[in-house]
């Protein structure tokens, strides 16, 4: 019967004898209770006789629920520790080790807190190989950026080298001229003009060098195409061959952009290498700037878009191959003509600098290559003009000259003398520090930056800015790695123009603090 049932009555007789009337009742947990009543004294009625038997079953039923109830929270507690251990472990937070009185639950608890320790290494072993992945790969970008620059700029050489040549030529005819003009009487200034002139194109060529090969600090800035590109034409004209012609168009009203000017120059030369390897014998190159339009296809919250377009009269190239030109290190040239990094760097700029580049081409009619950048409001600074020189305000100044350069020194010491300056001139620091000690006071320094000797034109400044806090120096270099801490001082790029020395040196003086 207590197979078959988990409850009922029965009838039967004790171990005495005595007739009685059994009841069982089997839980869910497996207890079976049992009771038995006399038949006798069950049949009378007695309440008496039911008494002991309620009161047995009420214990036996509190006692009961409270074994349940120790038993549930003796094996909640283990459970709820696992719960939070797991959670804290989908949550990458440690997960220590924790005994909850269960074997069962403690082998899963020592589980969990080993996966918490082997994931966080794991974490930490990847974050390290993300880290070293970063960096490797910003070395990466970095060589071969200076890779291409070095390539590029080796094909640029040639060009450079007979420009400089024939400003050198300019310079030296018309020194010459000079010389022979003032023997016969006849002064002119043609002659001084066209030196001018010509270290005019040279400083150009040489910031644009400079820049190019990363010796400058590069930062975006606004750029007006009317001007920059009119400039650049030097720059393109250097890389192409004398047989191309090169022709520049800005569109009126063409909005500024703001870009690194570095890296637009660097696009440029990359663009106009490809060109001149495109074109046999003459030919001609167009650069052409204009606002982007709704028919060029640009759909952006960014704002207005200017377009650059850089078109030669090349042989071409088939669609299969237009299709793959802005991958890195592709090229169309013969194995050690060319990196396939050009049209790369060209595509990496403008989607740095938020823009798009694009590329139409068809076999023998020539490439326009596309750059879409966005336009800025702000404007570009103008570019200062030639003024006439002006001494007013030099008359008498006392000037601490410092550079090591004798020619440089003693045509600068000539100049700022020929404004009535009194100039003392020192090649190193150590002889401009024994200069002002023994000198009753100056009212400008004017120093190089890179000169032989312990300490550069830099530290030179800050040493007489600690005996002289309000004593103006003007600091003049062509190298603007060796800037590095001259914030606090007026900073002019080599070469200088002398109206714009005058007027430095003429400002820092009126700014000068009155003693």
């Amino acid at each position: 019967m207590l197979d078959k049932h988990r409850e009922a009555s029965f009838e039967s007789v004790s171990l005495d004898g005595t007739p009685v009337v059994a009841y069982f009742n089997t839980s869910a947990q497996g207890w079976t209770y049992l009771m038995a009543v006399p038949r006798a004294e069950l049949a009378s009625g007695s309440a008496r006789a039911l008494l002991p038997l309620a009161s047995v079953s009420l214990l036996m039923l509190v006692a009961a629920l409270a074994a349940a109830l120790w038993v549930s929270r003796r094996i909640s507690r283990p459970i709820d520790a696992l719960n939070d251990a797991a959670a804290a472990l989908r949550a990458g937070q440690p997960v220590a080790a924790a005994s909850t009185g269960i074997l069962e639950c403690d082998a899963v608890s020592l589980v969990l807190s080993e996966a918490s320790l082997s994931i966080t290494q794991a974490q930490a072993n990847l974050q390290r190989q993300v880290d070293e992945a970063i960096a490797n790969t910003r070395d990466a970008e970095q060589r071969v950026s200076q890779n291409q620059r070095i390539e590029a700029l080796g094909r640029l050489t040639g060009g450079v080298a007979h420009d400089f040549n024939n400003l050198l030529g300019v310079i030296s005819n018309a020194a010459h001229l000079i010389q022979r003009l003032a023997v016969l009487g006849k002064p002119s200034p043609m002659p001084v003009e066209a030196i001018l002139r010509a270290v005019d194109v040279g400083s150009r060529l040489t910031q644009h060098l400079l820049r190019f090969a990363g010796r400058q600090p590069v930062r975006p800035q606004p750029i007006e195409l009317a001007s920059y590109l009119d400039d650049a034409r030097e720059l393109i004209g250097a890389v192409l061959s004398k047989r191309i012609q090169i022709g520049v168009e800005v569109a009126p009203g063409t909005r500024p952009i703001k870009v690194d000017i570095a890296e637009l120059e660097l696009a440029l030369i990359n663009m106009a290498l490809n060109a001149r390897d495109a074109i046999t014998g003459t030919g001609q190159v167009w650069v052409r700037a204009r606002n982007a339009g709704p028919d060029d296809g640009l759909v952006s919250s960014a704002g207005p878009y200017v377009i650059i377009s850089f078109s030669d009269s090349g042989h071409g190239m088939t669609e299969e191959l237009t299709e793959r030109v802005f991958e890195p290190f592709f090229t169309t040239k013969p194995m050690g003509k060319g990196t396939g990094l050009g049209l790369s760097q060209v595509h990496g700029f403008c989607v740095q600098a938020g823009g798009t580049a694009r590329l139409a081409s068809s076999d023998g009619l020539g490439t326009t290559v596309q750059l879409l950048l966005p336009a800025c409001e702000e404007r570009a600074t103008p570019q200062p003009t030639r003024v006439p020189l002006s001494g007013s305000g030099l008359l008498g100044a006392r000037v601490l000259l410092v550079d090591d350069n004798d020619e440089l020194g003693r045509i600068t010491e000539a100049l700022l003398n020929s404004f009535g300056c009194v100039v003392d001139r020192a090649r190193l620091a150590r002889e401009a520090m024994d200069l002002f000690d023994q000198a009753e006071s100056y009212d400008v320094v004017l120093s190089d930056v890179v000169m032989p000797g312990e300490m550069d034109g830099v530290a030179l400044a800050r040493w007489l800015r600690e005996r002289q806090p309000d004593l103006p120096v003007v600091l003049i270099s062509g190298f603007s790695e060796a800037l590095t801490g001259a914030q606090d001082f007026i900073v002019l790029r080599k070469p200088c123009a002398p109206a714009q020395l005058l007027e430095t040196l003429k400002r820092s003086m009126k700014d000068r603090p009155a003693r």
